[in-house]
C-alpha cells in the first residue's frame, strides 16, 4: 500500500507541478484558461475511476462538490480575516471553517442538482461579502518559485494519495471531501500574503472563487457520464467541460474589461 500511495502522490505532485509551469509560460491568455483546470480533482478522480465502482465515484462526486461549496466559506473566511491575522492565523481559521462545514454539507439530503443549486447560492453570498468589502487592489499573477511549487504540488499529491487510496477504505464521502480540499486557495493564499501583503491576496482569492465554477463542471459531468461510458471516456469528457468552462470565464472577464475601457 506504500507503494501505491508513493507512486499516486508523485504522479499527482509532477502534474501540479508541470501545469503550474506552463500556466507560467504560456502567458495570461493560455495560461489563464489552462489555470482553471482541476489540476488536484482530476488526478484524484482518474485513480478513483480507474479503481473504483461507479456507485463509489458517483457517491464521491456528491461530497466534493459539498466540499466545494465549503471551500467557498474557506475563501470568505479568509478574505475576512487576512488583513487582521496574517497568512497563518487567516489560512488556519479558513481551513478550520472547511472542515466541518465540508462534512456538514455531506449530510444534506438530495443529489448532484441540490449540491449544484447550493453551490450557486453560497457562492451568491461570497459574492455580496467581496462586493461589501469593496475590494479593489489589483490581481497579481505571480511567477512561482520552486519552493512554492514543491509546496504546492506534495501537498496536492498528499491529499489525492491519502483520498484515494486510505481514505477509500472508510468510504466514498471521505474520500470525495479530501479531494474537494482547497489546496489551490490555501497556497496562492499563503504565496501572494507573504510576498504582497493581505490585501492583493484577498483580492486573488476572491477572484478565484469564479473559476471555481470549471471543477464544479467537472464534478456534475463525472457524475452524470460515470457508469455509462468507460472510466477514461469519462475523465476525458470531464475534463474538457471543466476547459470549457474556463474558457467561457475567461472570454467573459475579457469583455468586461474591454466595456470598462471603452469610452
Amino acid at each position: 500500500m506504500l507503494s501505491v500511495l508513493l507512486t499516486k502522490l508523485l504522479a499527482t505532485a509532477l502534474v501540479v507541478i508541470g501545469v503550474s509551469v506552463t500556466v507560467a509560460r504560456l502567458g495570461p491568455r493560455l495560461g489563464g484558461i489552462l489555470a482553471g483546470t482541476p489540476i488536484v480533482l482530476g488526478p484524484g478522480y482518474f485513480f478513483m475511476l480507474q479503481e473504483q465502482s461507479a456507485e463509489f465515484v458517483r457517491s464521491a462526486v456528491l461530497s466534493t462538490l459539498h466540499a466545494l461549496v465549503a471551500t467557498l466559506l474557506f475563501s470568505s473566511c479568509y478574505v475576512v480575516t487576512a488583513a487582521r491575522l496574517g497568512a497563518p492565523g487567516s489560512l488556519g481559521l479558513a481551513t478550520l471553517c472547511w472542515i466541518p462545514a465540508a462534512f456538514l454539507f455531506s449530510l444534506l439530503p438530495g443529489g448532484i442538482w441540490a449540491a449544484v443549486l447550493l453551490y450557486v447560492a453560497v457562492l451568491a453570498m461570497a459574492e455580496g461579502i467581496r462586493r461589501a468589502l469593496d475590494l479593489k487592489q489589483s490581481v497579481v499573477v505571480a511567477r512561482s518559485g520552486w519552493f512554492d511549487l514543491l509546496l504546492r504540488g506534495l501537498l496536492a499529491g498528499l491529499v489525492v494519495g491519502v483520498a484515494t487510496t486510505l481514505a477509500a477504505r472508510s468510504g466514498p464521502v471521505l474520500s470525495g471531501v479530501l479531494v474537494g480540499f482547497p489546496v489551490g486557495l490555501f497556497t496562492i493564499g499563503w504565496t501572494l500574503h507573504q510576498r504582497y501583503g493581505a490585501e492583493v491576496a484577498r483580492c486573488t482569492v476572491s477572484v478565484a472563487q469564479h473559476g471555481m465554477l470549471s471543477l464544479v463542471a467537472f464534478a456534475v459531468v463525472t457524475a452524470l457520464m460515470v457508469g455509462s461510458a468507460p472510466p477514461m471516456v469519462t475523465f476525458l469528457l470531464a475534463l474538457l467541460a471543466s476547459i470549457g468552462v474556463s474558457m467561457a470565464l475567461f472570454m467573459l472577464s475579457r469583455w468586461r474589461a474591454r466595456s470598462v475601457l471603452s469610452p
